[in-house]
C-alpha cells in the first residue's frame, strides 16, 4: 500500500486544531495510532478542558474525512504505542 499524506484536526464541533503539515501513513492502523498520538498530545497540552466533545477527524489527499476518534476512545496508557 503507497504512503498518503493524512491531515489530523481536532475539533470540539466549536473550536478547532488544524494540522497544516499533515503525516504520512501507510496503513489504516498507522492512521489510528497516529490520531491517537494527536489527541494525546492535545490533552497534555491543554490541561483542565473538558475533553468529552472532542475527536480527531482524520482527512485523506482528497479531502474526504476517513476516520473519526473521539479523544475519550482513546487508550491514554498507549503513550508509546
Amino acid at each position: 500500500m503507497p504512503a498518503k499524506l493524512y491531515r489530523f484536526h481536532c475539533t470540539d464541533g466549536r473550536e478547532l486544531v488544524t494540522d497544516l503539515q499533515g503525516r504520512t501513513c501507510q496503513s489504516a492502523v498507522q492512521v489510528r495510532r497516529h490520531a491517537d498520538r494527536v489527541a494525546l498530545a492535545l490533552m497534555e497540552a491543554a490541561d483542565h478542558v473538558a475533553w468529552a466533545r472532542w475527536q480527531v477527524e482524520v482527512y485523506d489527499p482528497k479531502g474526504r474525512r476517513v476516520l473519526t476518534r473521539p479523544f475519550l476512545e482513546v487508550d491514554v496508557d498507549a503513550r508509546a504505542a
